[in-house]
Formats: structure tokens, C-alpha cells, sequence
């Protein structure tokens, strides 16, 4: 039999005879000497059923292995729990029988039979669900056997494991509880039948629970303390609540967000910023009635500005528009369109007069006049001639400022060449290079050489 167990019945009232629960807690190293104990089967048939319920009142991450040592030899059919919500509700964690089937009418598997995409699946194992004996005393709820899923055998590769954890909720509220709940349904039996005359053998006997985890801080907190007897983590980052849940009062200029494991190994703190009402004035003349934080400047500044303003308050005009003097700033018309010709201008936007920047040979406010010397021809272009200074020659007619309209016989920009001097063809029977008998130009060479003729004599 087993030592450990009471001789006689075990009496709560008597502390010869007692078990307490918290000899499942005491620090007792690798063989335990004290135990809890449950009253035995002595109303058989009528189910020996026990609830035991660990309750941190805080949240807890998992880190390791849930561990129980059992000194009745381990229950023919037990349920571990979980809740997420300080016991309210409560969820199964895993199912432990001798025989699956007829217990909780589930098919048995073991972790090894789940994989990363079945990781969550909740299981019913006959691994540990055996009579007493001594090698045969404990029961696993296998933590660590499912980090290997994303870290690897050895867990060697835990930025895998961290990246699934802050990318998938699912699986980090699997490892997440605030209270556990061992439900003992069936003690160990060891027979197919119950000895009905000897049923005070019959009972559940703990001598250890071991939990391991840490406070969830939603990694805004390295250091979880006792405070009033209560788990509470040091919230950095300028959370604050239990779980470091929510922002601290001015410092909700965001939405609260938890820290992030990646990018690895650092991560991100994603840290509460100041609110826009503790840090400045959200004052944006009515042309915005929103504003936003910007962390790196530490300054806060108007979002989406209407009336074609824009600035940090909404105080300066949009490109392409220039302030109207004649308006307040909160005035909806404060902004007014700079118009500026494109073909004129070098581009949309004016100075704080209007005036728009012209390209050259364009002039006016607006960039929609040409400079004298100047034509508009899909805007303002250099005149070729007009009938003041370039003057079209050889009776040629100028068309619109943009070209000379030549006689047959001339071509050039002015009309200023002979048709025949490009074609190299110009001669005395060409009827071209010698101007006609009695032309203006002979008889002022006979007027030039008449008058010249003294001075020779």
C-alpha cells in the first residue's frame, strides 16, 4: 500500500487526521511527505467527485508544464479547466481517462498527434490515467510540448514561437488563464469492478500542484509584485491596470495597443502617448475638428483640412490658392484660387498676392499676357515678325507674328533668300539672281555713279 496515506479515516477537524488543501502547495522538493487528501468512496454508487480551483486573481501566461502528484494513484477520469474571465466561465483544458471512449465519448490522443495547425485541439489522453504505483504519479498538462510545434524540439527557435504568439490571439489565449480547475470525476480503481467492502480505498490524494507562468503585463511590464496580496504588474510605457490594459489618464493621445514580440529580439513597446488636451490646443480655425499626435515632434497637429487650408493649425492656404486678405482665418472663403494660366505659368501656385509665376515672354497676374516682341500662340511665343521692327522682305506679308508668307521666288525666315540660291540653280537665263531691266535698284546705281563721277576728274 501506500505510506503516505491515512491509517484511519481522515478527519478535517482533527489536525492528526487532517489533509488541508494547501499541503498541494507546500514547498517539499523532490519527494513529498504531506498531501491533501478527500473523503473515501463510502457513498458508492453515488459519484466521489472533487473540484479543486487555483485562482491568482490575475491573469497568467504559461511557461511550463502544469504538473500533479498524485498519492491514490492517479483517477480514472479527471477534467483540467481553464477560465479566462476570474471563474465566471470556465472551458475544458484537457480530458484524462483510462478509456476515452467510454468516459467522455472522445476518441484518446496524445500532444504528439497534434501538429502547429491542430495545436488548440482539445484532447482526451489515457496516457496518465492508471492504477497506482509508484513511478506512476503524476500527471502533465503538456505546455512545452506545444511550444515545440513553433520553436522546435529543443526550443531552441522561440523567435518563431514569439512571432505565432503576437500574431495570433487564438493561440496566445490558449496558454492564457486566470484560474485553473482540476474536476477529479472517477478515482482510481484499478480493478474493472468497485470493491463495495472496501471502499474507504477508494479516495484522491494530491501532494503537489506546480504552475509555472508569468503575470501578463501585455509586455508593458518586466516586474510583477505583490501588492495587497495581489499579483500586479509595474506598468511601463504609460499603461496602467492590472494587465497594464489601458492607458494612463492623459496619455491616451492613441488607442492602446500591447506590446509586440517582433520585430525580434527587441520587439515594440508600443507606448501610450500624450492625449492632444493634456499636451497643447487642438485649434485649427474650424476648417478641422480633428487632430493628431506626432510622437517624434511631440507637437500635435490638425488633420484633413477643408477650405483648401492646410498647416499645422490650418492656418496656411493649399498650393494653388493664396490667402484672402479681406477674411479671418476661421472664415470658410479665407483661401482663394490662385487661376493661374497653365500655359502661362511655370505652375499653379501664386504668392500671398495672387500673383502667379509667368514663363518668359508672359506677363500679368495671372501669367495670361505676353511681353512686347512677344504673340500668343498656345501661349506667349517670341515674334517672328511683326510690321514694326522685323519686317518681312522681298514683298513678303507677315501672318499672325509667327511667320513670313514669301513670294514664290523667296524663302527664309524674313523672306530674306532666293528660292534658287538653296537649289543652287540661280544663273542669266534663270530669269532669277539679276533684278528686272529699269528696276528701282539699277537706276539708283546710275544715280550713285553719276554723282560720283566729279570726284574722279
Amino acid at each position: 500500500g501506500n505510506p503516505y496515506m491515512c491509517n484511519n479515516e481522515c478527519d478535517a477537524s482533527t489536525p492528526e487526521l487532517a489533509h488541508p488543501p494547501e499541503l498541494m502547495f507546500d514547498f517539499e522538493g523532490r519527494h513529498p511527505s504531506t498531501f491533501w487528501q478527500s473523503a473515501t468512496w463510502k457513498e458508492y454508487p453515488k459519484p466521489l467527485q472533487v473540484n479543486i480551483t487555483l485562482s491568482w486573481s490575475k491573469t497568467i501566461e504559461l511557461t511550463d508544464n502544469i504538473v500533479i502528484t498524485f498519492e491514490s494513484g492517479r483517477p480514472d477520469q479527471m477534467i483540467l479547466e481553464k477560465s479566462l474571465d476570474y471563474g465566471r466561465t470556465w472551458q475544458p483544458y484537457q480530458y484524462y481517462a483510462t478509456d476515452c471512449l467510454d468516459a467522455f465519448h472522445m476518441d484518446p490522443k496524445s500532444v504528439k498527434d497534434l501538429s502547429q495547425h491542430t495545436v488548440l485541439e482539445i484532447i482526451c489522453t489515457e496516457e496518465y490515467s492508471t492504477g497506482y504505483t509508484t513511478n506512476s504519479k503524476i500527471i502533465h498538462f503538456e505546455i512545452k510540448d506545444r511550444f515545440a510545434f513553433f520553436a522546435g524540439p529543443r526550443l531552441r527557435n522561440m523567435a518563431s514561437l514569439y512571432g505565432q504568439l503576437d500574431t495570433t490571439k487564438k493561440l496566445r489565449d490558449f496558454f492564457t488563464v486566470t484560474d485553473l480547475r482540476i474536476r477529479l470525476l472517477r478515482p482510481a480503481v484499478g480493478e474493472i469492478f468497485v470493491d463495495e467492502l472496501h471502499l474507504a480505498r477508494y479516495f484522491y490524494a494530491i501532494s503537489d500542484i506546480k504552475v509555472r507562468g508569468r503575470c501578463k503585463c501585455n509586455l508593458h511590464a518586466t516586474v510583477c509584485v505583490y501588492d495587497n496580496s495581489k499579483l500586479t504588474c509595474e506598468c511601463e510605457h504609460n499603461t496602467t491596470g492590472p494587465d497594464c490594459g489601458k492607458c494612463k489618464k492623459n496619455y491616451q493621445g492613441r488607442p492602446w495597443s500591447p506590446g509586440s514580440y517582433l520585430p525580434i529580439p527587441k520587439g515594440t513597446a508600443n507606448t501610450c502617448i500624450p492625449s492632444i488636451s493634456s499636451i497643447g490646443n487642438c485649434e485649427c480655425f474650424g476648417h478641422s475638428n480633428r487632430c493628431s499626435y506626432i510622437d517624434l515632434l511631440n507637437t500635435v497637429i490638425c488633420v484633413s483640412c477643408k477650405h483648401n487650408t492646410r498647416g499645422q493649425h490650418c492656418e496656411l492656404c493649399r498650393l494653388g490658392y493664396f490667402r484672402n486678405a479681406s477674411a479671418q482665418l476661421d472664415d470658410e472663403n479665407v483661401c482663394i484660387e490662385c487661376y493661374c494660366n497653365p500655359l502661362g505659368s511655370i505652375h499653379d501656385r501664386c504668392n500671398g498676392s495672387g500673383f502667379c509665376e509667368c514663363k518668359t515672354g508672359t506677363t500679368g497676374p495671372k501669367c495670361d499676357e505676353c511681353l512686347p516682341g512677344n504673340s500668343w500662340h498656345y501661349g506667349c511665343q517670341p515674334n517672328v515678325c511683326d510690321n514694326e521692327l522685323l519686317h518681312c522682305q522681298n514683298g513678303g506679308t507677315c501672318h499672325n507674328n509667327v511667320r513670313c508668307l514669301c513670294p514664290a521666288a523667296y524663302t527664309g525666315i524674313l523672306c530674306e533668300k532666293l528660292r534658287c540660291e538653296e537649289a543652287g540653280s540661280c544663273g542669266s537665263d534663270s530669269g532669277q539672281g539679276a533684278p528686272p531691266h529699269g528696276s528701282p535698284a539699277l537706276l539708283l546705281l546710275t544715280t550713285l555713279l553719276g554723282t560720283a563721277s566729279p570726284l574722279v576728274f
